[in-house]
């Protein structure tokens, strides 16, 4: 059996008709630059996370940037990151002249620790910016009260968690703003690129749409200099379909993640655990192993496709060897980034499918620790 990390095509197939539908009603239009289904589809997103105001961008990357724009985070400031993230997070705070700080996970979910979040606060910092990683929300509570007691905004990564739940509240307005990538792969992802913005913050909803088309409100008029980020009509009408479909996904996948943790316990591998405040949407089903690289080409070898989210932290990465970072300095995101595997898992993946990854798994006959 071949089963693919992930593949789109069964997810087309399943929509076909209504996503033909839905592209064909876009190109008929002649109108592909923002408009009316972009509009349509911020107003029932904006809806669905409960968020008054949604605005739509080209692509998760710039939901952060712009957001730290529209803040007026700047030159000089900086913004507290979580240690283990993808490199985006820490790439938009750059973007915009700030300085990231990064702060260690907690291991039960492996977010942004806000225990720690307190101690790096400096006169410098303008934000925090948690990263609801894997589908699983960080714990919000204690974030937005260090926020408020030090006057800082809260900007949420949500990147990997449409759908996904804090204390019962979908995410979406609980800090300031939230940042969304609408990524192919992503639990609701458009055609290619695509992200948004959602706030309850008129005045930010406000400096983002001008900051998106150019520092523009007027044609020809620009108030700021702003840049081109825009959601396309096509990836907008595409995800109308698929947000109707969501939390049905969503559902499917927390099945098959109940089903790998079920049945992989005892097999060595550290499996993720969900926090009691969090409601998972499962983007990623993330296991810890020492033998990660050995597991890895084992299931390679039978058939199963695998993910590394992520191979090399941040704070390592050749692009911020600026700050001067040194392995061993954020050792809990390291031991992450070491022994993180994804095994497959998306709402078209059928159970016997599930099945195979799970005796692929257990004939590994690699020396596994369970060191946590």
């Amino acid at each position: 059996m071949k089963i693919p990390y992930f593949e789109l095509q069964s997810a087309y197939q399943e929509l076909k008709r209504e996503l033909d539908e839905a592209v064909s009603r876009v190109v008929s239009s002649g109108w592909y630059i923002l408009g009316s289904e972009v509009e349509a589809f911020e107003q029932e997103y904006a809806a669905y996370v409960g968020a008054r105001h949604c605005v739509g961008v080209a692509n998760g990357l710039d939901a952060l940037y712009l957001a730290l724009r529209a803040m007026e985070v700047g030159p000089g400031d900086e913004v507290i990151v979580p240690s283990n993230t993808y490199i985006a997070t820490w790439l938009a705070v750059s973007y915009v002249g700030a300085t990231p700080v990064p702060v260690e996970p907690e291991m039960l979910s492996y977010n942004l620790d806000p225990a720690r979040v307190e101690a790096a606060i400096t006169e410098r910092t303008r934000a925090i910016l948690p990263v609801h990683l894997y589908g699983q929300p960080t714990d919000l509570d204690p974030l937005l009260q260090i926020a408020r007691k030090h006057g800082l905004w809260l900007l949420e990564d949500a990147a990997q968690a449409h759908g996904a739940r804090y204390k019962g509240q979908r995410i979406g307005a609980h800090g300031d703003a939230v940042a969304w990538s609408f990524y192919p792969n992503k639990n609701l992802g458009a055609l290619g690129d695509g992200g948004a913005v959602t706030t309850n913050h008129p005045e930010l909803a406000d400096r983002i749409r001008v900051l998106r088309n150019y520092g523009s409100r007027v044609k020809y008029v620009n108030e700021v200099k702003g840049v081109n980020s825009r959601l396309d009509p096509i990836h907008a009408a595409a995800m109308r379909v698929k947000l109707k479909y969501l939390d049905e996904w969503n559902d499917r996948r927390r099945a098959l993640a109940a089903y790998y943790l079920e049945a992989l316990q005892d097999t060595g591998l550290i499996l993720p655990q969900t926090a009691p405040y969090a409601e998972h949407v499962w983007h990623i089903f993330a296991v810890l192993s020492p033998e990660r690289d050995a597991l890895q080409k084992h299931l390679a070898e039978r058939g199963v496709g695998t993910l590394i989210h992520y191979p090399i932290p941040p704070h390592l990465q050749a692009a911020y060897r600026d700050l001067g970072y040194k392995p061993g300095d954020f050792p809990l995101s390291e031991r992450i980034h070491a022994q993180e595997l994804s095994l497959p898992l998306g709402p078209q993946l059928r159970l016997e499918e599930a099945e195979y990854v799970v005796e692929a798994v257990r004939s590994f006959r690699g020396s596994v620790v369970d060191s946590r």
